[in-house]
């Protein structure tokens, strides 16, 4: 069992976004005793599913919707499934831009490093080798990658 204050801590959360989160419903079966929230390894178990689901790009309405599916049980398994299906293909696609501007700046750190190891006279003289492709392999997959 864990306070608030020690729940805020361990996610690096303020206690007003944990209070949000319990108003929102998004710690369904959250025990009180008294005033106090009582946090079990339920709620953390929620506050990492919930990181992950706004990592992913959903928004608090939807992570919402996702607990209210919990609470209905097994007939929203599909609705479940088809909701984290969407957010890894999201991110997915995220990955695939991300490894696309990778392979330019490692593509552009080997363009500059030619120019100024002076491996080559000028721009000209580089980008002729460029066009017929006498590049590092891994340059050469990182350029047609970034292109």
């Amino acid at each position: 069992m864990y306070s608030i204050g020690q729940i805020a801590k361990m996610f690096d959360l303020p206690i007003s976004t944990l209070r949000y989160y319990d108003k929102e419903g998004l710690f369904p079966d959250m025990q009180r005793k008294g005033n106090q929230r009582i946090f079990t390894d339920r709620e953390l178990e929620c506050l990492r599913v919930i990181a992950c689901l706004k990592k992913s790009g959903l928004e608090i309405k939807d992570i919402k919707q996702y607990f209210v599916w919990c609470r209905e049980g097994s007939s929203t398994y599909k609705f479940r499934q088809d909701m984290f299906n969407k957010q890894r293909q999201e991110i997915e696609n995220e990955i695939k831009q991300l490894q696309a501007t990778k392979a330019m700046l490692d593509f552009k750190c080997w363009y500059y490093d030619q120019l100024l190891n002076q491996n080559v006279k000028d721009e000209a003289e580089l980008q002729s080798k460029i066009d017929l492709g006498e590049m590092p392999t891994t340059v050469k997959k990182a350029y047609e990658l970034s292109h």
